[in-house]
């Protein structure tokens, strides 16, 4: 493999930029930049960068070397921690250019070598740059589980006795007259039947880590003036939305990002439900009512003299009584503000933490954050549905042992082990270059 190089940090002034450089010419790159060895490994030295071609320096800074394979890509890298000027930086990647045995990394090219080294598999590979990403605090730890391996551990145990319940359906083909194996396809039957049980589960887990991983929508609906804007940019702390006491000024849905209880949350703020008078005030309607019906939680927000109730309201969503500065009355079971005054704010934002928060607490497995882990769960469960049932019917041995083999390779695909050629440019293909 040739050996690359790039920028690990953010693009821009900073105090510190960091470059890598990975494969087997960075020890040598090391050495022109610097006049000596690199020294010993995962030791940071103070050491004086010069342009190798005109010997001019280029920068004072930190030196820190790592050996294949103890290092992030598997192979020697280097990484130098130096001053994050534009001008610098700009010098010490001029000078890492002019080297002939040196070529700029692609995006996604360290993570790719360090999946490639078996350092990460695809569900870790993922996890880092969720990680990357992370806007919350739950978003963070999801993503950290997933990166030091949880949910490719997961997969690989469910694997595993796979591979074996297959060794098991093998031996059966391979050996139909050894009476020391035993009917090894009747001890099959629940080892299938309790791995799919735990498929299952793992399955219907509501899309809790997709939804955590893009965020939770909530959606604000109601009647006209019953106050959704303002109470919008309440929950917002800004002015993201028009203010007005005319009917109707709010045609198209408006978003606010928030993090409540460390789930990044979109907030919508919908047209006013209600008889539009005219063309824009019925798409404004149309949207508002598609935004509601595909929102994970909705406020169902209404006022006195809007002409609003709570026939809107359906199962788990938050009813809201607004204008309580005018005396608004409340009924049981709904939460009272002011969106003018700030009255009861308190109450709504612990109820939509303790509603968010508690759906997206801590689980005793990870979950699954990804469409193609849900595709390739499902391709395994229903492989392991056949096994079953072919077991049951007294099938022939083959047909329980392809489907098996089916189960595990769908397995996989998820963690990178089989029939993954399809799918590395994909995944690492929005990675950082110096990622």
């Amino acid at each position: 493999m040739n050996t690359i190089y790039a920028l690990s940090t953010a693009p821009g002034r900073a105090g510190v930029a960091v470059i890598r450089i990975s494969g087997a010419g960075a020890r040598e790159a090391v050495t022109a930049l610097t006049g000596e060895a690199p020294g010993r490994p995962r030791e940071a030295k103070l050491r004086r960068f010069r342009d190798p071609e005109s010997g001019a320096p280029l920068d004072l800074g930190l030196l820190l070397f790592f050996e294949a394979p103890a290092s992030f890509t598997g192979e020697d890298v280097a990484e130098l921690h130096i001053h994050g000027g534009r001008a610098v930086v700009a010098a010490m990647l001029r000078a890492l250019g002019h080297m002939h045995f040196l070529r700029a990394a692609a995006p996604g090219e360290f993570t790719r070598r360090a999946f490639e080294h078996g350092k990460l598999d695809l569900t870790a590979v993922e996890g880092l740059a969720d990680l990357i990403d992370a806007e919350t605090e739950a978003q963070r730890v999801q993503a950290l589980r997933q990166m030091e391996g949880a949910l490719g551990k997961l997969y690989e145990s469910w694997r595993a006795r796979l591979v074996k319940a297959l060794a098991y359906a093998e031996a059966e083909i391979d050996f139909p007259d050894e009476e020391v194996l035993g009917d090894l396809l009747a001890k099959l039957g629940p080892e299938i039947h309790a791995l799919a049980s735990e498929i299952a589960a793992h399955l219907d887990d509501g899309r809790k880590g997709e939804r955590l991983r893009d965020g939770v929508e909530v959606a604000i609906v109601g009647p006209p003036n019953a106050g959704k804007s303002s109470l919008l940019n309440r929950l917002a702390g800004r002015e993201a939305a028009i203010v007005s006491e005319e009917a109707g000024t709010t045609r198209d849905v408006l978003e606010v990002r928030l993090d409540i209880a460390g789930v990044p949350v979109t907030l919508a703020d919908t047209a006013g439900l209600r008889e539009a008078a005219n063309a824009i005030e019925r798409e404004g309607v149309r949207r508002a009512l598609a935004r509601a019906e595909a929102a994970d939680l909705r406020l169902v927000l209404v006022a006195p003299g809007a002409g609003g109730d709570f026939s809107l309201a359906r199962e788990g969503d938050i009813r809201v009584v607004n204008k309580l500065d005018l005396d608004a009355e409340v009924p049981e079971g709904a939460i009272g503000i002011s969106a003018l005054t700030g009255q009861g704010l308190d109450a709504l934002e612990a109820a939509l933490r303790e509603k968010i928060g508690a759906a997206y607490e801590a689980q005793e497995h990870p979950l699954i954050t990804r469409a193609r882990h849900r595709e390739g769960l499902s391709d395994c469960a229903a492989s392991l549905a056949r096994a079953g049932q072919a077991l049951e019917a007294g099938r022939d041995a083959e047909l329980v042992a392809e489907d098996l083999r089916l189960a595990a390779r769908a397995l996989g695909r998820i963690t990178g082990r089989v029939d993954v050629e399809d799918l590395l440019d994909v995944i690492f293909r929005d990675f950082c270059i110096g990622k």
